[in-house]
């Protein structure tokens, strides 16, 4: 599960972050020997969090070699906890996964981040909460007298209290239980949490695989402001101004991977597990079935990302004082480097 944005790291860190990480989850895996008149364009990717579904298209242009068809050599690493945003926009990495409600402080107030958002890895927003079934928690009024695993962050308290009152229901009346949640199959069962917010399309799918019944009920299904993009790729300002055709060469590979994943899903499940033999290789390959319609789902292409839906999200932050300054229409987006 992903956090949320918690604001700027110590600069100390970025070097050392970057040292450390960019072993572990390795490199392109082609040298430029067949390209030495033409060396391979050298480009750090940062992940939000450990590797999981959501970033299978990196790891699929990275094993079928569509990165070094575009002449690039990306390296894929790993934050610190909320660290991606902070390493773009340093310059340290020219791309980072993230997450329009995660980016909205980055937009906002003095201290904003050199960082725009350049394709939509998932269309729409796949998140919601899930809860035990039939226990009256398939509806957001039904959370009244439950306890919730809460981040305790202002977005996220200020989503609940939307669906819940414009369900009739009452926030106040929901026991707020700080998140220790790891497992959320082993929080539902054991009762230590009543309702917990996911992203279907890993934790839900797990409940599904470990024979976990469950009631859910998606926020964009609520209300259309919160179809909101989660997750994002975003890109350094300075690397997008000065390398456009880069740029686009990386989102054009990256695209590729991602219509592979849906076209190919346990294919590229498979890869996915080859990068990162940790994970569960059953959960990885359901997740990615899952979420195969999901990447590009009813848009022209993958990563577009429409203004409208963009706009309305921020819009909504801004009318319940939830950016330190209100965010300007078509800020923090673009749609200039997709194919």
């Amino acid at each position: 599960m992903r956090k949320g944005y918690t604001g700027l790291l110590a600069a100390a860190l970025i070097g050392a972050i970057l040292t450390g990480c960019a072993g572990a989850s390795g490199s392109d895996g082609h040298g430029a020997g067949s390209q030495e008149e033409q060396p391979l364009k050298e480009i750090t990717f940062v992940l939000d969090w450990t590797p999981n579904t959501n970033h299978t298209g990196l790891y699929v242009a990275r094993e079928k070699g569509y990165f070094r068809d575009a002449g690039l050599e990306v390296t894929i690493v790993q934050p610190p906890e909320n660290g991606a945003e902070v390493l773009a926009a340093s310059g340290k990495a020219q791309f980072a996964m993230s997450f329009q409600d995660s980016l909205a402080p980055a937009f906002s107030g003095e201290n904003k981040l050199p960082v725009t958002a350049v394709a939509a890895v998932i269309q729409h927003n796949t998140s919601g909460i899930i809860s035990r079934k039939g226990e009256g928690m398939d509806r957001p009024k039904g959370l009244e007298g439950r306890q919730y695993a809460t981040w305790d962050l202002p977005i996220e308290k200020a989503t609940i209290r939307e669906v819940v009152e414009a369900d009739g229901g009452d926030f106040d009346k929901i026991k707020l239980i700080p998140s220790m949640v790891t497992d959320e199959v082993t929080a539902l069962k054991t009762k230590s949490v009543d309702a917990i917010w996911i992203f279907y399309g890993w934790a839900g799918v797990k409940t599904e695989l470990e024979g976990l019944e469950t009631d859910y009920f998606a926020f964009a299904d609520m209300d259309p402001v919160f179809d909101f993009y989660t997750p994002v790729i975003i890109a350094n300002n300075d690397f997008l101004e000065n390398e456009p055709d880069t740029a686009k060469a990386f989102v054009k590979a990256v695209g590729r991977g991602y219509e592979y994943a849906a076209r190919e899903p346990e294919a590229a499940a498979a890869i996915l597990c080859k990068a990162a033999p940790e994970l569960d290789p059953e959960l990885v390959k359901a997740s990615q079935i899952y979420l195969a319609d999901k990447y590009q789902a009813d848009a022209g292409q993958w990563g577009y990302i429409s203004p409208e839906r963009w706009n309305a999200y921020y819009g909504w932050l801004g009318e319940k004082g939830l950016t330190e300054t209100p965010i300007e229409e078509n800020t923090g987006f673009t749609n200039e480097y997709l194919p």
